[in-house]
């Protein structure tokens, strides 16, 4: 029998633009990456938006960007990523006053800016089309007072695991009421469990939102946000990270993003999210058309067990297992294609939206690396990566991102093999990572990379280091930044904080490190440890 084959086309829906409220900006100077002091008044000529002209009246924003940057980075900069829930429900910045020394810390420190989660369910929460960015605008307006820019994350999923959760913050209200009406929104397994991180992107293109398709709904979301934020684009906002799925990143919710900091530990190997009605009228098409119809009932039979050993599936086994068949070829290029189109299609919106803003788009890959060692990576297949020993499942996303300008965001940074092995002999963080970065070099495209454990020591700090060198060394413009995961009290801790000042002037090259910052008036802090004396870890709680 001849072998069928599937190569997944892409395609892109657009939509039409709509007409936005508009701020209206003076300011003293030109526009411009070195200005140095401007003023935005923001009045909204629609009530589409609420922005923070809203919250008080005539409220002026006063901006000082690059007072502080002075003498500092000689090299990779070095963002660091706030608390989930660094803007409220409300619009309100939780902390204000710690947060604001906190900021003020990190600017000593040579730390060039800040990484903020926009979430989708805060911004757009009650009803479709309205937008409350106060919040937000506030946060990044005092980031930038302390002397850093802002990298913004758009998340489009759930944030933390329930409403108990203190992180907690769920999709829309509204897109919640349209799942309940229709739960097939949702991904689902073969057990029919669902899970409500992401919507479906079998329902990509399809008008399930109250009239908009998903992407529609991404698309305005975005296009709300650049006009909102068009003042501060390219100046003060020098980057847009676009979620693309759970937690973030490009790939199915395979197993529950709350696991994935320990599911490695347990070797689970992820579930196919192929179960909804929408991922299955599109796999029993595919399968038509290739003249396979049994094919498009369902995901792989004898897949997985979540705890089983890959040799004991019929699935993922070496000697003859159905990954390294023509079956198992014909659904993981169906079940991947889906992803990479997945991630064509809002890569294309993205990059005409922030064309000629001057800002850097990015979007993040899930760092799958506990089956990596094996020849058939179930746990990078379910999420998604069609990865194996024998085929290459990144190159594709990368391709993806350099074709339209974008940076490639990955985790696991600090992580080691030597480490991780010594619980899972299958895991290699560094051998995922050490493709992943070749893939970013062979598109040519500039690379943000993250840390997986929030508590790092000098040895982890030295990995990220060394795999930051593996990226860039031989390249003629290397571009390598690290978004350190994230803030909260116990970076400022003594220890911690005198490590990770070291490490950002590592990893800038600096030969000079100078933190001379006003603290309180008349406390003028000189080096890390002069922070920590005066008792930095009160800045964040």
């Amino acid at each position: 029998m001849a072998i069928a084959t599937f190569a997944p086309s892409f395609c892109c829906t657009r939509t039409e633009p709509t007409q936005l409220p508009r701020f209206r900006l003076t300011h003293s100077h030109k526009f411009q990456s070195q200005t140095r002091r401007l003023s935005v008044s923001c009045r909204l000529n629609s009530s589409n938006s609420l922005s923070p002209a809203d919250n008080n009246n005539n409220n002026r924003y006063k901006l000082h960007d690059g007072a502080s940057s002075q003498g500092r980075r000689n090299g990779s900069p070095v963002f660091v990523k706030l608390p989930e829930d660094s803007t409220m429900i409300g619009g309100k910045v939780k902390g204000r006053k710690a947060m604001a020394q906190s900021f003020k810390a990190l600017a000593a420190a040579g730390v060039e800016g800040v990484v903020v989660e926009v979430w989708w369910g805060v911004v757009e929460r009650d009803r479709p089309g309205v937008y409350d960015w106060r919040g937000y605008f506030d946060l990044i307006v005092l980031a930038s007072n302390c002397g850093l820019k802002v990298r913004a994350l758009l998340a489009f999923h759930q944030c933390g695991s329930g409403s108990g959760d203190p992180k907690w913050v769920p999709l829309p209200q509204w897109v919640l009421e349209e799942i309940d009406k229709d739960p097939d929104l949702a991904y689902s397994d073969r057990f029919g469990r669902r899970n409500m991180e992401y919507i479906s992107l079998g329902c990509d293109i399809l008008p399930v939102l109250r009239g908009r398709s998903p992407i529609q709904a991404y698309t305005d979301f975005m296009r709300n946000f650049r006009d909102t934020f068009r003042p501060l684009l390219g100046a003060i906002i020098t980057g847009v990270q676009v979620g693309m799925g759970p937690a973030g990143e490009l790939r199915y919710p395979s197993l529950p993003s709350q696991k994935l900091t320990w599911s490695w530990r347990s070797r689970e190997l992820g579930e196919f999210q192929c179960y909804d009605k929408y991922m299955l009228a599109s796999l029993n098409a595919c399968a038509r058309e290739v003249g396979m119809r049994e094919w498009g009932d369902g995901g792989p039979i004898g897949a997985s067990n979540l705890m089983q050993d890959p040799e004991h599936t019929e699935f993922f086994r070496t000697d003859n297992g159905l990954w390294n068949t023509a079956y198992g070829n014909f659904f993981l290029e169906w079940y991947s294609g889906m992803l990479l189109l997945h991630g064509e299609r809002i890569c294309r919106e993205a990059e005409t939206i922030f064309r000629g803003t001057r800002v850097n788009t990015s979007a993040k890959v899930g760092g799958i690396h506990w089956h990596y060692g094996t020849p058939s990576h179930p746990s990078e297949l379910t999420a998604g990566y069609y990865n194996t020993s024998t085929r290459d499942g990144f190159l594709p996303i990368a391709r993806i991102f350099g074709r339209y300008g974008f940076t490639l965001c990955c985790s696991c940074l600090e992580m080691r093999d030597v480490d991780e092995k010594q619980m899972n002999p299958f895991s290699s963080p560094e051998g995922f990572l050490r493709q992943l970065l070749l893939a970013a070099r062979i598109c040519e495209i500039p690379l943000e990379g993250e840390n997986s454990a929030t508590s790092l020591d000098d040895a982890a700090f030295q990995q990220v280091i060394k795999m930051s060198k593996f990226y860039s060394e031989g390249l003629e413009k290397p571009s390598f930044s690290f978004n350190f995961v994230r803030m909260d009290k116990n970076m400022f801790e003594y220890h911690n904080w005198v490590r990770f000042t070291r490490f950002v002037r590592q990893l800038s090259g600096s030969s000079i490190f100078r933190a001379k910052l006003d603290f309180r008036g008349d406390i003028r802090p000189s080096s890390a440890s002069d922070f920590a004396k005066v008792g930095l870890a009160f800045a964040y709680c």
